[in-house]
């Protein structure tokens, strides 16, 4: 059985996009996944990137881990931002890729992408753009990217498979990926695998 018929990815979908629109809109609240500078603080940001950007930028940062600890990004890369959010990791890329490279965020929730593209604007950062999609259909062309980004989004997608498929399609032949995300190392239950609730906690 593949990850796309464990589970119902629309209600999944829905459900993901209920909790993290909660998260753009009120990033002071309290929900069961640590969020904010603190976080971006706790897992090993750059604290001169963070101290440069403003509160809104920052604050709805849901992450798992830090993926630019495995490789700072090259002046003139040009980055795509899987499940993109608020835009915090976007901001971090747009930071170490310079004008000189881009850096596309996609994501499905309307407010966090709102919320980044305005935060954009904000920063003056025109080498960064937000596009709505999904992770198993990027909307990036063939090819286009030297890296992609990811950070706690490809667990909380049905399909895993078509998810990479995507990342490898959007890569250029010998670009990188830099992800983190979260992984069970015990076989799950497929009754659990099918409960949409314990996907989104």
């Amino acid at each position: 059985m593949s990850d796309a018929t464990i589970v119902d990815t629309e209600l999944l979908r829905d459900q993901v996009r209920e909790k993290y629109r909660a998260v753009a809109v009120e990033p002071d609240a309290t929900y069961h996944f640590h969020t904010g500078r603190a976080l971006a603080t706790r897992l090993g940001y750059d604290e001169s990137i963070l101290d440069a950007l403003p509160p809104r930028a920052v604050e709805s940062f849901a992450g798992v881990a830090n993926p630019f600890s495995l490789r700072r990004l090259e002046p003139g890369e040009r980055v795509v931002d899987v499940g993109s959010g608020a835009g915090f990791d976007s901001f971090v890329a747009a930071h170490e890729v310079g004008r000189a490279g881009e850096v596309i965020g996609v994501d499905m929730t309307d407010e966090m992408r709102r919320k980044a593209t305005e935060t954009a604007q904000l920063l003056g950062f025109e080498h960064v753009r937000f596009r709505n999609g999904y992770a198993e259909q990027l909307p990036v062309d063939d090819g286009w990217a030297d890296v992609v980004i990811s950070n706690g989004v490809i667990n909380l997608c049905a399909d895993k498979r078509a998810v990479f498929d995507e990342i490898y399609r959007v890569l250029r032949p010998g670009g990188t990926l830099q992800f983190a995300d979260i992984a069970n190392g015990r076989p799950v239950p497929i009754e659990v695998m099918r409960d949409v609730d314990l996907w989104t906690g």
